[in-house]
């Protein structure tokens, strides 16, 4: 192991920023980014992985040389990668160059990787130092070690309500319980996120555009699923030219006459049950690494029961809309003491005009 220093964290924190820039754009791959040095601690390079099939952020950074890197340090968030997918394994480059010490934030958790490709470079003799500043890197990717790891991607609720935690009035009308710039924020906040999930009901309800507004190109992948496939011939989400749409229904339940009212440009897949994890499961296995669900109270309840959901985003309104019967959130968790209830973390609340952010996780 070598020591490290205010410098070594300095250009640490660099490759995490440069890694944060492919936020949205490099699933089913990590976010990463690389910071080169030369013998006498210059900068000379450094670059990020911008999108899947491009090259990785080693790769760039070596690319971007403007001298002789041997002697030299690297900086990266993530262990470099060395199997043959797409592009080069990134540890043959590191050592063809001649780099001396490596500083790598955190072990990769895909298995082809993981420990692998840090015992490369050690057998190379190259020094190499894990661990620094790991928790910012473990935030940046949790979402790439969270599908890595469970084989299901990681899962964000996303609602709005008013102050007395109602989304919506008994005849289903919720336009608009908060601020525009809160419905902005939601846009910027998908272009985050590579899938984003609505239930048939919603879509019949509210018939939603679910994209970005042109933040991220491509928009994120659209998904509905129904226990039926009754769904309308006539929907913003049949529109295939501003984002791909993914129909996932319920083979038990569904009738499969309706599946002619859905365009031919719109993806179709079946699952056996309307169990949320195996919505989450095939999303993992199509490459998504996040995904944000806007869904309606019973589709968002199973999906917290099922343990689709780690984080919660919500939006609270100073609008009072009253009564017994206008639309909450979830529907009945079922719990019959108060030691049953979900607790959660807030890790950030904020004010966006009138309106209250909160983003938490469940305890």
């Amino acid at each position: 192991m070598i020591e490290s220093n205010i410098s070594d964290i300095k250009w640490m924190k660099r490759a995490i920023f440069l890694a944060s820039l492919g936020k949205g754009t490099t699933s089913p791959n990590p976010m990463v980014g690389a910071v080169i040095l030369d013998k006498d601690g210059n900068l000379i390079s450094e670059g990020f992985h911008h999108k899947a099939g491009m090259p990785h952020a080693e790769a760039m950074a070596f690319n971007n040389l403007k001298k002789d890197a041997r002697g030299g340090t690297i900086y990266v968030n993530l262990e470099p990668c060395c199997h043959q997918g797409k592009t080069p394994p990134c540890v043959d480059k590191i050592i063809s160059f001649g780099i001396k010490k490596v500083y790598i934030s955190i072990e990769d958790p895909d298995k082809r990787v993981s420990g692998k490709s840090i015992k490369l470079l050690k057998d190379a003799g190259i020094k190499v130092h894990k661990g620094l500043c790991k928790r910012e890197s473990l935030e940046l990717n949790k979402s790439f070690i969270y599908r890595n790891t469970t084989n299901s991607a990681f899962g964000v609720l996303k609602w709005a309500m008013s102050m007395d935690g109602r989304v919506g009035l008994k005849n289903g009308k919720s336009k608009w319980i908060t601020n525009k710039d809160s419905r902005s924020l939601v846009h910027a906040y998908r272009a985050g996120f590579d899938a984003i999930v609505i239930g048939g009901n919603t879509l019949r309800k509210d018939n939603p555009l679910l994209t970005s507004r042109g933040l991220r190109k491509p928009e994120p992948l659209r998904v509905v699923f129904t226990k039926t496939l009754d769904l309308p011939g006539i929907s913003k989400l049949w529109d295939c030219n501003l984002s791909r749409t993914l129909v996932v229904y319920d083979a038990s339940t569904a009738n499969k006459k309706y599946l002619k009212r859905i365009p031919e440009c719109v993806e179709i897949e079946e699952i056996s049950s309307d169990n949320p994890t195996l919505i989450s499961n095939l999303l993992a296995k199509k490459g998504c690494n996040n995904v944000l669900w806007e869904c309606g109270p019973k589709l968002a309840t199973s999906a917290i029961k099922a343990g689709c959901i780690q984080e919660l985003m919500t939006f609270i309104a100073p609008k009072i809309l009253g009564g017994v019967c206008n639309m909450n959130p979830f529907a009945d968790f079922e719990f019959t003491d108060m030691n049953e209830v979900l607790n959660l973390n807030a890790s950030e609340i904020n004010f966006i005009g009138d309106d209250i952010f909160v983003k938490s996780s469940i305890q």
